[in-house]
C-alpha cells in the first residue's frame, strides 16, 4: 500500500487544526499515514493520532531542534524519508515547511508544490493552486511516480470527523549528522497570544486610512469580542506602525480566513494576492471607488472612526 507522511504541528499538547486538515486529506486517501514532528513535546501526540488512523509517529527531540534551525529540520526529515520512502509527503504551507521542504525535495529529486488550495490523492494526484498573485487558478497532476511533497494552504480543507480507532507507534528518532553550518543565535517572539495569520479564522486587517499607529486601538477593540487576529497592509508596516509580522500582501503572509474585515485598506493588487482566498471579504474605506470593494462581499462607505466603535458594541452585544 502507498505511504503518507505527514508534517503536524502542535500548541500546548493538541493538534493544531491546519495539521487536522492535512491529516483530513490523508484520511481520505486510503493511503497508510504515517506522521512527524520534532520539538519540545512532539512525541506526546499518539493519543490524538489514533483518531487519524496514524500507523507510526517518528519525533525527535534533540537539542538541535528545540527551536528551528532549517539543517537541522531537513536532517530530521531526510532520516524519515529514507527509512519510510514515502509516495507523498504532506503539510501546511507555512514558513517553516516553505523554508525546509524545498530541500528535501532536491536532496531527493522529489516533485514539490505549495499553497495548494485543493488537494485530492487517489489513483492521481490533483492539485489546485492560484497563479499570477490569484488573478487565476492551476489545475495540477503529475505525470511519473517520484514521490511528492504537497504544502497545503491552512483554512482551506474541511476538517473531517476523525473516529479511527487505532495504537499509534510513537518512534523516537536521534539525528545522526553532524551540525550544519547555520547556528541559531536567538528568537524574538511577539506578545501576542492570538492565532498566527496563517491559521486564523477571523483577521481585522488595517492600512494607512487608520491615519497613524494610535488609532490601530480601534481595530483591537473590534477584533477582541470577534475572537480574531489583527493584520495590515504593507503601506503601515513600512511606516513603522505595526510589526512586519502583521503583514498580509505578497510580501507579507498569504491568509485564508472564513471572514477578512479591511479596513482603509485601498486594495492594492499586491494586498489582494495575499486575502483575495478569504471565504468571507468586508470592506470598510471612505471611497467608493477604492479598488478592495471589487473583490469584497459585503461593502461599507463610510468614515471608518465612526463605523468601528458602533461597529465592535454591536458585535459585544451580540456576543453578551
Amino acid at each position: 500500500m502507498k505511504k503518507i507522511l505527514v508534517l503536524v504541528e502542535s500548541k500546548n499538547g493538541k493538534l493544531k487544526k491546519s495539521s487536522q486538515e492535512v491529516l483530513s486529506v490523508a484520511l481520505n486517501s486510503n493511503y497508510e499515514t504515517y506522521t512527524c514532528a520534532a520539538g519540545e513535546g512532539s512525541g506526546g501526540l499518539g493519543t490524538e493520532l489514533g483518531v487519524w488512523g496514524v500507523q507510526k509517529h517518528y519525533y525527535c527531540t534533540d537539542t538541535s531542534v528545540a527551536q528551528y534551525n532549517p539543517e537541522s529540520y531537513q536532517q530530521f526529515f531526510a532520516q524519515i524519508f529514507e527509512t519510510l520512502k514515502p509516495d507523498v509527503v504532506l503539510g501546511t504551507s507555512n514558513m517553516l515547511a516553505r523554508d525546509v521542504m524545498p530541500r528535501l525535495a532536491a536532496q531527493f529529486d522529489c516533485a514539490y508544490m505549495s499553497d495548494i488550495t485543493e488537494l485530492s490523492i487517489g489513483d492521481d494526484i490533483i492539485c489546485k493552486r492560484p497563479m499570477y498573485a490569484g488573478k487565476c487558478m492551476a489545475q495540477v497532476s503529475f505525470t511519473d511516480e517520484s514521490s511528492k511533497i504537497l504544502l497545503v494552504r491552512a483554512n482551506q480543507i474541511p476538517v473531517v470527523d476523525a473516529s479511527k480507532a487505532e495504537s499509534t507507534e510513537a518512534v523516537a528518532v536521534t539525528l545522526n549528522g553532524t551540525a550544519g553550518k547555520t547556528e541559531l543565535v536567538s528568537i524574538e517572539k511577539g506578545e501576542s497570544e492570538k492565532l498566527d495569520l496563517t491559521e486564523a479564522d477571523v483577521i481585522v486587517s488595517g492600512g494607512r486610512g487608520m491615519k497613524d499607529a494610535d488609532q490601530f486601538k480601534l481595530l483591537y477593540d473590534l477584533a477582541e469580542p470577534l475572537h480574531a487576529t489583527v493584520g495590515a497592509s504593507r503601506a503601515v508596516v513600512d511606516l513603522g506602525w505595526v510589526p512586519h509580522s502583521l503583514q498580509v500582501g505578497q510580501t507579507g503572509k498569504t491568509v485564508t480566513p472564513t471572514l477578512y474585515i479591511a479596513v482603509g485598506i485601498s486594495g492594492a493588487i499586491q494586498h489582494l494576492a495575499g486575502m483575495s482566498g478569504s471565504k468571507f471579504i468586508v470592506a470598510i474605506n471612505k471611497d467608493e471607488k477604492a479598488p478592495i470593494f471589487q473583490k469584497a462581499s459585503y461593502g461599507l462607505v463610510g468614515d471608518l472612526f465612526e463605523i468601528l466603535p458602533v461597529l465592535a458594541e454591536k458585535v459585544k452585544a451580540l456576543k453578551a
